[in-house]
Formats: C-alpha cells, sequence, structure tokens
C-alpha cells in the first residue's frame, strides 16, 4: 500500500515528556516539519493554555487531540472534565481524548464501572457538543481495565458511542487494539464520523513494562499496514498520532532524534 501522507503526522507529547515540555514540543514539531501535535494536561498547564494557543497557532500546528478527560469512576470527575472540555476548546483541539477510569473504588463490579463510566459520559456530553469539543473514547488493553479503563475494546467503546448519540466517537490506539479479534470489523462500523483519533506506537516483545515500554513503530509485532489500511478503508482522514511511553528507551534520548526517527518510520513502516 501506499505511504501515508508525511502532513498526516502528530506528536502525542508523551512521547517526548521526561525532556521537553509544551513548549519546547511546539518548537520541535515547527523544526522537523509535523503539522500536528496532541498535548498532555499536565504539560498543558505548565505552559499556560494562553500562551500554549498562541505558540501552536503562530507554528501553524493542529492539536489532534488533548490528553485526558474521563476517570469517571474516581471521586470529583465533573469539574476536571468541564476544565478538559474548556482547555479543548481553546485548543482548537479536534477531539478531548477519554481514559475512563477503572473499577468503581472498593469495588469488583467491572459491568457496573462501565454502566457507571456510560453514565458519566452522558452527564459531560451537553457541555462538550455546546463547545463544540468532540469526545473519543479510548479503549485501553484489559491489562489496565481494573485501574485505568473498563472500556476494554472498540465494540464497547462504541455501543456507549451508540446509546449517547452525537458528540462521541473513539480513539484507536494500536497498541492496547492490536490483539483484538473483531478489530477490523468494529472499525468499520466505527467508519469516519466516529473515528476521531488513531494513535500508532508498537508492542514490543518482550514487554518490560506494561505502561511504560512502548515501542517505535516497526520494533514490535503490530501489523502497523494492515491496520491502517483498516482505518484508512473507514474513510478516517485525520492525523495518525505517534504515542510512545517509553522509560527505558526512547525518553532517554534526544527528543530530536525521536521526532527524526518518528518521521522516518511514519513514511517506512506504518
Amino acid at each position: 500500500m501506499a505511504a501515508p501522507d508525511p502532513a498526516r503526522l502528530s506528536l502525542n507529547t508523551a512521547t517526548i515528556r521526561e525532556k521537553w515540555g509544551l513548549a519546547q514540543a511546539i518548537e520541535g514539531c515547527a523544526r522537523h516539519g509535523i503539522r500536528g501535535i496532541a498535548p498532555w494536561r499536565d504539560q498543558l498547564a505548565a505552559m499556560g493554555v494562553k500562551d500554549a494557543v498562541r505558540s501552536i497557532k503562530s507554528n501553524g500546528l493542529t492539536v489532534s487531540g488533548l490528553c485526558r478527560g474521563g476517570f469517571f469512576t474516581a471521586k470529583d470527575w465533573m469539574d476536571d472534565n468541564r476544565r478538559a472540555i474548556e482547555e479543548a476548546h481553546a485548543l482548537g483541539a479536534q477531539c478531548l481524548v477519554l481514559v475512563v477510569g477503572g473499577l468503581i473504588p472498593g469495588s469488583k463490579d467491572l459491568p457496573g464501572s462501565r454502566e457507571r463510566v456510560k453514565e458519566g459520559i452522558a452527564a459531560i456530553l451537553p457541555e462538550a457538543r455546546k463547545a463544540g469539543v468532540p469526545l473519543a473514547i479510548e479503549p485501553l488493553h484489559p491489562m489496565q481495565a481494573a485501574e485505568r479503563a473498563c472500556v476494554n475494546t472498540l465494540e464497547q467503546a462504541l455501543d456507549i458511542c451508540d446509546a449517547l448519540g452525537e458528540g462521541i466517537g473513539v480513539a484507536v490506539d494500536v497498541y492496547h487494539l492490536w490483539w483484538d479479534p473483531k478489530l477490523e470489523q468494529q472499525i468499520r462500523r466505527a467508519g469516519n464520523k466516529r473515528v476521531l483519533a488513531y494513535h500508532i506506537s508498537d508492542w514490543l516483545v518482550p514487554t518490560r513494562d506494561l505502561l511504560n515500554d512502548r515501542g517505535m513503530m516497526g520494533d514490535g509485532v503490530i501489523e502497523l499496514p494492515r491496520i491502517r489500511g483498516w482505518v484508512e478503508g473507514a474513510g478516517y482522514t485525520g492525523f495518525h498520532e505517534v504515542e510512545i511511553f517509553s522509560e527505558l528507551n526512547w525518553w532517554q534520548r534526544d527528543p530530536d532524534e525521536v521526532l527524526q526517527i518518528c518521521k522516518s518510520r511514519f513514511a517506512t513502516i506504518t
């Protein structure tokens, strides 16, 4: 298949978070000709929303997504999600990514926790619609069901979307979803209206840390061109966002080197 359009590459700032703040990441993207950026909210807070908006605009970047809202099973989630919607609106983010939260504290009720998540999204959805901020549910690998996200398949996320209607879709993250035997079917089900974000990295064998040992594209076992074909076949034309948590490798490297390798692997591997 043809190589992806280099103009569709986006940097999720988690990829270089240990050595660069948001201001450096914005400048780095501009310097390397990467047209998209997806900030994390702690980095955004450190820089300041107004300064971030000004710098992103002046460097001609598009915010492919803001990470993150969600955690609907935790305490005090409402105010935090309201702030996240406001921040995403200010940035002109193409979506606000939702990491939905794990089990209700003190509970082992997985179906009940998923129902709590649906209720939480329903509660904030009117404000997101009013602000023009699409919400993107990001299903996480089942290894993170208890603590981070009790929505673990694209099918589960899309069932929530079907129940809640307009203004909500999904983030397809290959690291979390590559194993799912229904992935092709569910990407097709999502279509171009509900695939709001596409995150790329790779699954290493062996994986030394289940949270912070993702691989650069091409270093692991994910069939990235096949999944890209499914996503593009469903009509997705947005950014391909590199999101790599890598405490032992990529976070230790010079971020300029990391961005150069991201560009190279995006063109040749994905």
